[in-house]
């Protein structure tokens, strides 16, 4: 195990603890969510674990996650079935809603604890670092300017910080009440630094890890590919039921409110074209997906 960054991770954490209310800690049930909980509590920081439900969340997780001690549930104003016909698309890879409005939502206003790595993806290498700040863009840029702070701007209108220094502490205490601001302790961990520091510190992890996942997400989740899309619905067949049906009431809404449907004539058509079995309806909903 590196405990060169478990030091440092540790250190990120309580050189950046606010001084008015606990960190709020962004716990999915995955692994990376177990190592900041664990880190946390090292850390000795004031921190409330919050879940979101999704809705779409696998049983095993759910379970996984109602045995953390204290862990908060956050449930959803609109069901991912709700959801889907109130957006009038499935979600997809490049029109993501599900996630801003089921996982994303809540904490506003507070310091959040995030398990976001760089190992995940090429995305997440540009676009975080220790601290990740997200507001209006040029009044951040004018405040971190002033206080002599160094940071890069990312593709997605924030900035990135990867130093504790003086200045960049009472930045962000400066920031974090009125932007999305995060606290990103493992960003530089492996899946190996992950799975040896919650070995060694007894952390049996999402018992679907042991039953050969390398993630744990939302099932039906697009960004898996169709393989894993296929592969959770083989598995938990009543969600794919739940989406056709949440399916065939986004067509209704779509036709009550003019839009076409092209060559969907029901849930399951959609739910076709959706795990990648028929490309026909893509070229005709672009202009849908980009909204």
């Amino acid at each position: 195990m590196d405990k060169k960054k478990e030091k440092r991770a540790i250190q990120w954490l309580r050189s950046f603890e606010p001084e008015s209310e606990p960190y709020y800690l962004c716990y999915s049930g995955g692994k990376d969510s177990d190592c900041i909980r664990i880190l946390a509590s090292l850390a000795g920081v004031k921190h409330d674990i919050v879940h979101n439900l999704t809705t779409v969340d696998a049983p095993e997780t759910f379970w996984y996650v109602q045995s953390i001690p204290d862990v908060v549930i956050n449930y959803p104003k609109l069901s991912m079935w709700r959801l889907i016909a109130e957006k009038k698309v499935p979600p997809t890879r490049r029109r993501r809603y599900c996630c801003e409005v089921l996982k994303e939502h809540g904490g506003k206003g507070r310091m959040k604890i995030t398990g976001v790595r760089w190992a995940e993806s090429d995305n997440r290498r540009k676009n975080n670092d220790a601290v990740t700040i997200v507001g209006k863009p040029a009044t951040t840029k004018k405040t971190a300017e002033s206080m002599g702070v160094e940071y890069v701007q990312n593709g997605k209108g924030g900035i990135v910080l990867n130093d504790d220094n003086a200045e960049t502490r009472r930045f962000v205490e400066h920031c974090y009440r009125t932007t999305s601001t995060m606290v990103n302790p493992i960003v530089d961990w492996t899946d190996r630094d992950v799975w040896e520091f919650l070995g060694h510190y007894g952390c049996a992890s999402n018992p679907l890890y042991q039953c050969g996942n390398s993630r744990v997400g939302c099932i039906g989740c697009p960004m898996q590919g169709s393989g894993g899309m296929k592969a959770d619905f083989a598995r938990y067949p009543k969600y794919r039921n739940n989406y056709v049906r949440a399916f065939n009431r986004m067509l209704r809404a779509r036709t009550e409110a003019g839009r076409e449907n092209g060559t969907w004539k029901t849930g399951e058509d959609v739910m076709a074209w959706w795990v990648g079995d028929d490309p026909r309806q893509i070229s005709f909903l672009d202009e849908d997906l980009e909204v």
